[in-house]
């Protein structure tokens, strides 16, 4: 498009994770409706702008001119009707339409469209001619204000400058406006003399600065009359004023003062507006005729207009007056009259949305804050009420309002905002701003079971489909996000797929499949999902047992004695006694507990001679068998459960009784548990016995004694000096002397741990051992028959040990028994020996202990 000129300047700025772009171009006025301005989407993402997938790509939350442009979903923007940048701007330098839009992201786009004017415009005067009077005695050099011409374009295409033609006696003075409109003055260039002319006819052109210029003309009318002396003067030619907007009427703006030295008619001054004030002006003040003092006539507006431009003239009533002219300047001052008005920029202004997923940052809608004062009174501050998670971030034109918080619509799924604005003004003014912000769903909650594990305790033999349990998960979420449904998650019982044993249904309604056997399988489990709706699905498990109790299903089964078509055949003694056992009856019962506990009976047949045990079936006889007791006799046996449905089998014995069969007696059922017990009691008893022996013995270890041993010492022994010195004999001093004596009799076991010193002797009868004796050092061994140890009742403490051989060891030398020897009933010599007991052995000259045999009389 050769008519449209177009740039892209973009801005950059972020707002937390959201970014907020500026494009802005430039578009001349008068282009015809459906025109295409630029393409939005692909200069967005040439700068970066993130946009969706899907249409439209960009929304507009914000237009200043709908009327003119919008912004198709495929992001051009295209003109809805002719731009006419005059009927809008007027004379501001410069005019933009402005747009904001959001992605599909929630990142701002802010669209700035500029219109540049054209000089669509001639300059153009309110009426075709213009009259003027002038005093012939006008000097040169007077002004004469002419009434302009008007140009509704902007800029060098308004009005540029004002001719006359032809100028020799007149010219014109181009002057600016304060809001810079052009204005001509027609000054007296030369002496004026009515006698001569009293008539002049000019035209006034008024030309734009357009390329190629555009003008317009009038026709400027001059009558020349008769002189008045002295003219009406003003204090100064511009007056500047300052007036509060909102004044009351009446209210003075100033006092003007215009002088005549004439006297009479010549000397009374009148004021008037000028013709070409602005209506808005004459509307806004009024002027006193006699007295010149303005005062104001309506509401002054500081946002609709802060600057009036009033031109007065003051003319007395003498013939010919010459007017005087001054300029009255009016400054309406803002006063803090208006209060912040702020605007949701949304799909709803009344309820903003924004889902629970929203991440810190994001934009969820934006947030206009005006104030049609200026300065500090236009200055405003936003700030948004109580501990919610959404804040505010403020631009220049605008603010966004940002998630600031975690959000989880199942906790809270409304929050109530108020975004409260304060200008900066004396007193200052607030507004506020409430709305509610709707917390939408997403899938973030899984399904969650009321219990992880679950358990049916099921009969066996039940009926296919019948209903099983049911598990129930729930769901926060709405909509599709929190519809669960379930299935059962593959798996195998006994290698099979338990979908063969059990199934679900969309409520969590478990059924059977097939009738369960509690003796096949008891129990088993299998995993139950819970899935939503959501995309992606979110899923959890609960784990399902299945508890097959039993029912009393299976009969009992006889398994002995071995049945042939039902019947068996013992024999017994024929001599039997009372309580001779018969036979066992043993039956099984595949079920459990009660259902397979068993009772044995008899309930038919010869029942007076047999009885059975009820417990363990053994049938014993009640009577013995007489001479003219039969060959045989029979009984049935019943073996029967105690389910709640009794259930029993039976056999049929027949019991013959045989004369050639031994009749031993039997022993009845032995009581292990009593047996158990008295071994136990058995070893404690010995290991105590043994604990207080060894405490005793460890007790006398370190004691010395005196030993006696063989038959001499009758005599010798009162007759031996003692020695104060002690001699023990070491083991290894000991010899022994063997002889070949057959024993028929009992050994007596003597054991002694040290010998004294001295030579001593004791009684090879003699039965009393010395304290301190231990079994480990050395063991005599005596052989005596029976009488003499019936002789000799008295004796102290020995072991006798009954031989259970022909032969038995004579002597035991720690521990280990020696050859076997047999000792004549002599006695046996022991030598003093010198010896030291210890650890490291024998300290003293060796002894030896000679055993003499004598002969046994």
């Amino acid at each position: 498009m050769d008519f449209v000129q177009m740039f892209l300047c973009f801005l950059l700025c972020w707002a937390g994770v959201n970014a907020v772009f500026n494009l802005k171009y430039t578009v001349e006025e008068e282009l015809r409706p459906g025109t295409k301005i630029a393409n939005v989407t692909a200069d967005a993402k040439v700068a970066g702008f993130a946009l969706g997938n899907r249409q439209p790509y960009l929304r507009v939350i914000s237009n200043s001119e709908p009327r003119w442009v919008n912004l198709s979903p495929a992001g051009l923007l295209i003109t809805k009707q002719k731009i006419d940048r005059d009927a809008v701007c007027r004379q501001t330098p410069k005019c933009f339409i402005s747009l904001e839009v959001m992605s599909n992201s929630m990142e701002i786009c802010v669209i700035k469209i500029e219109i540049i004017d054209v000089n669509d415009n001639a300059p153009r005067f309110p009426t075709n001619h213009i009259d003027i009077e002038i005093s012939e005695n006008a000097a040169p050099g007077t002004r004469f204000p002419l009434e302009g011409a008007s140009d509704p374009d902007s800029g060098s295409n308004g009005i540029q400058t004002y001719t006359i033609t032809p100028n020799d006696i007149f010219g014109l003075e181009i002057k600016t406006r304060g809001d810079g409109s052009k204005i001509a003055e027609l000054v007296v260039e030369k002496t004026l003399d009515r006698e001569t002319q009293s008539r002049y006819t000019f035209e006034l052109t008024a030309e734009d600065g357009g390329d190629p210029p555009k003008s317009g003309t009038v026709q400027l009318n001059i009558k020349v009359i008769d002189s008045n002396d002295n003219n009406p003067i003003f204090d100064e030619p511009v007056y500047t004023v300052n007036v509060l907007e909102n004044s009351p009427i009446s209210t003075l703006v100033i006092d003007l003062n215009a002088t005549d030295p004439d006297e009479g008619t010549n000397g009374e001054v009148v004021y008037s507006f000028i013709n070409f004030v602005s209506n808005l002006t004459k509307q806004m003040f009024k002027i006193d005729p006699k007295t010149g003092v303005i005062t104001v006539n309506g509401v002054l507006d500081h946002e609709e207009l802060h600057v009036h431009e009033i031109d007065v003239q003051a003319k007395d009533l003498g013939p010919n007056s010459i007017p005087a002219h001054c300029k009255v300047i009016v400054n309406v001052i803002d006063i803090n009259d208006n209060a912040p008005e702020i605007k949701l920029l949304s799909e709803n202004s009344e309820i903003v949305e924004v889902s629970e997923n929203a991440p810190l940052g994001y934009v969820i809608a934006l947030v206009r804050v005006s104030d049609n004062d200026s300065g500090p009174n236009g200055k405003v501050q936003c700030r948004l009420q109580g501990n919610v998670p959404f804040r505010l971030n403020e631009f220049e034109s605008f603010s966004t309002l940002l998630v600031d918080g975690r959000l989880d619509r199942e906790q809270r799924d409304m929050y109530n905002l108020t975004i409260l604005a304060e200008d900066s003004g004396y007193p200052p003014l607030r507004s506020s701003k409430s709305f509610a912000v709707k917390v939408t769903d997403e899938n973030d909650n899984p399904p969650y079971f009321t219990k992880p594990h679950y358990q049916a305790m099921v009969l066996e033999n039940n009926v296919p489909g019948a209903f099983l349990l049911a598990v129930s998960a729930r769901d926060p979420d709405l909509g599709m996000n929190g519809t669960v449904s379930y299935e059962i998650i593959k798996s195998e019982v006994r290698g099979m797929s338990v979908e063969s044993y059990v199934t679900v249904n969309s409520n969590g309604e478990i059924y059977g499949v097939r009738a369960f056997n509690h003796e096949d399988t008891r129990t088993f489990e299998f995993k139950v999902s819970a899935k939503d709706g959501g995309d992606p699905p979110l899923t959890s498990n609960a784990t399902v047992r299945i508890v097959v109790l039993d029912v009393n299903d299976n009969t009992p089964v006889m398994t002995t004695p071995p049945l042939v078509n039902g019947t068996a055949e013992v024999s017994i003694p024929k001599n039997a006694g009372v309580g001779y056992l018969v036979t066992q009856i043993k039956a099984d019962d595949y079920d459990e507990g009660e259902n397979g506990r068993l009772t044995y009976s008899i309930s038919e047949g010869d029942m007076a001679y047999f009885e059975i045990d009820q417990i363990n079936g053994e049938v014993r006889t009640t009577k013995t068998f007489g001479e003219n007791a039969k060959p045989s006799y029979q009984i049935t046996v019943v073996a029967h459960d105690h389910g709640q449905t009794s259930l029993s089998a039976s056999a049929y014995i027949v019991i013959y009784l045989s004369p050639d069969l031994n009749a031993q007696e039997q022993i009845g059922p032995v009581n292990l548990s009593l047996i158990f017990i008295i071994a136990l009691g058995s070893i404690a008893v010995i290991l105590f016995v043994t604990m207080i022996f060894v405490a005793v013995k460890c007790k006398r270890d370190n004691k010395e004694i005196r030993t006696y041993n063989c038959r001499v010492a009758e005599y010798s022994y009162g007759n031996q000096k003692k020695t104060s010195k002690k001699k023990k004999l070491s083991k290894n001093d000991i010899r022994l002397v063997p002889r070949d004596v057959e024993e028929t009799d009992k050994m007596n076991v003597v054991s002694c741990s040290s010998l004294t010193s001295s030579l001593n002797y004791f009684d090879y009868h003699q039965q009393t051992l010395p304290l301190g004796c231990r079994r480990s050092e050395s063991t005599f061994l005596n052989v005596e028959n029976q009488n003499s140890r019936n002789a000799a009742p008295n004796h102290g403490f020995h072991h006798t040990f009954t031989g259970q051989g022909p032969q038995q060891p004579d002597l035991i030398i720690n521990g280990m028994p020696l050859p076997e020897v047999r000792f004549a009933p002599v006695c046996s010599i022991l030598q003093p020996a010198t010896a030291t007991s210890g650890k490291g052995g024998v300290e003293g000259g060796s002894r030896e202990i000679r055993r003499r045999a004598a002969n046994p009389t």
